[in-house]
């Protein structure tokens, strides 16, 4: 279909064909979302922090039976409340502190030190399952399928771990290969359907996590499968000692070879994702899929070996856990919550490998202290949930973050004008 221009004085009538319509499918707006929180200022991570730790201070100071005590007379003794609920929070906070960080009532440094070393330990499986949610982020997708894939991971590195006899090193390198493999498999059917059939990676996933909790349940309970000889509990047998993850410290510490191996797995996911040829084909797919298929990159590919890493990397976490957390033996609830924690590392993150690397520190960090500032403060362990779960709500609500610390907008896209048509040709008017 045309217009005709109408001529002025001088000119013919000239035809003037119409542009065709844009017949590319454009990124879903789940796709966009996700871009969004995963790619915004890390100065909103931060601040994010900010906002769920005063939240949490309103949380303490509501729940605190001195605080509430003093309310009843606030009007005669304003003081009094205020007294209350700095002690409440300052206490809460400091305990946190002292049992994440460092313990100041310690006699010896190395005694002082050991909550930070604690923090490390529980990091350790947070930083792994964060990478390889962070890394499925890059590419556009969605993986809430940590807790299955910990669990075949930790199964297949359990089952490694106490079924055979070999030697030291070998047999520890045996069992966290057969973790990963088994984390990446299961990752890598994701990966497939959504490349073969486009089933939403999120529903299989979920549906995953299911088929993946009752199998390990129903090998736990079956003998001559999981379940530890002679027992009826679901429950498996101790790891040998060749199997077990040493401690880097010393038998002082729980700190193992397994923070070694999350550091490797960081500096590898860096390299694979800003500096590889195919974190390239990653990161180009993360941002626009449609431009990625015309630029020549097999997107389907791309989709099975994200999830056949992302799943790796899971199962890294899942082989620790078996390998270094529980080595007397493991029931199905091995992935402690793991999986679905590891999303909200990644989001802190904002997907980028030391962004993860910090976020599940800080996570690891809360872990540790929460239970001190149960033990110490009577603060329920809930609040640090609380805090964490504000976390997400902040980072997945920027305008709210930027609103309460009046920070400015981000830039927007200059607007192109519209085409002013002169002749035959289109002239871009700015």
């Amino acid at each position: 279909m045309s217009d005709w221009q109408i001529p002025t004085q001088g000119q013919t009538p000239t035809q003037v064909e119409e542009p065709a319509p844009d017949t590319a499918e454009q990124p879903s707006r789940f796709s966009g979302v996700l871009r969004e929180i995963a790619s915004g200022n890390a100065l909103i991570s931060v601040l994010a922090v900010v906002l769920a730790l005063v939240a949490g201070a309103v949380l303490i100071a509501i729940t605190d039976p001195g605080v509430r005590a003093a309310s009843a007379y606030f009007f005669g003794r304003p003081l009094d409340t205020i007294n209350a609920i700095w002690s409440a929070v300052s206490g809460a906070y400091t305990a946190l502190f002292q049992g994440s960080i460092y313990n100041f009532g310690r006699p010896t440094f190395a005694a002082g030190i050991k909550p930070f070393t604690e923090t490390l330990t529980f990091a350790t499986p947070l930083i792994a399952a964060g990478l390889g949610v962070a890394l499925a982020f890059r590419v556009g997708l969605f993986n809430i399928g940590g807790r299955g894939q910990m669990l075949i991971a930790a199964a297949a590195a359990g089952w490694v771990g106490f079924s055979f006899d070999l030697p030291w090193g070998v047999h520890l390198i045996v069992a966290l290969v057969a973790g990963i493999v088994g984390g990446a498999l299961w990752g890598g059917v994701v990966g497939l359907l959504k490349a073969r059939t486009g089933a939403h990676e999120v529903i299989v996933t979920i549906m995953l996590n299911y088929v993946a909790f009752y199998l390990i349940a129903y090998m736990l309970r079956t003998p001559g499968l999981l379940q530890a000889p002679g027992s009826s509990n679901p429950k498996s047998p101790a790891m040998k000692p060749t199997a077990v993850f040493p401690h880097i410290l010393g038998p002082s510490y729980n700190l193992t070879l397994g923070f070694i191996l999350v550091i490797i797995a960081t500096i590898w996911v860096w390299y694979l994702l800003s500096r590889s040829s195919l974190g390239f084909k990653f990161r180009a797919i993360g941002e626009n899929p449609h431009a990625a298929l015309v630029a020549g990159i097999n997107v389907k590919n791309m989709y099975v070996y994200a999830m056949l890493i992302s799943g790796g990397l899971v199962g890294l976490a899942g082989a620790n856990q078996v390998q270094a957390s529980i080595t007397s033996g493991f029931g199905s609830g091995i992935d402690a919550g793991i999986g679905f924690d590891a999303i909200t590392v990644a989001l802190l993150g904002r997907s980028r490998p030391w962004g993860v690397f910090v976020a599940g520190i800080l996570f690891g960090a809360f872990k540790a202290g929460g239970f001190t500032m149960q033990a110490s403060q009577n603060v329920p362990i809930d609040i640090v949930l609380v805090v964490q779960s504000l976390i997400v709500l902040f980072i997945a609500a920027p305008p709210l973050v930027r609103a309460v610390f009046r920070l400015p907008a981000p830039s927007a896209t200059p607007r192109v004008a519209p085409a002013k048509i002169s002749g035959k040709k289109a002239v871009v008017t700015k």
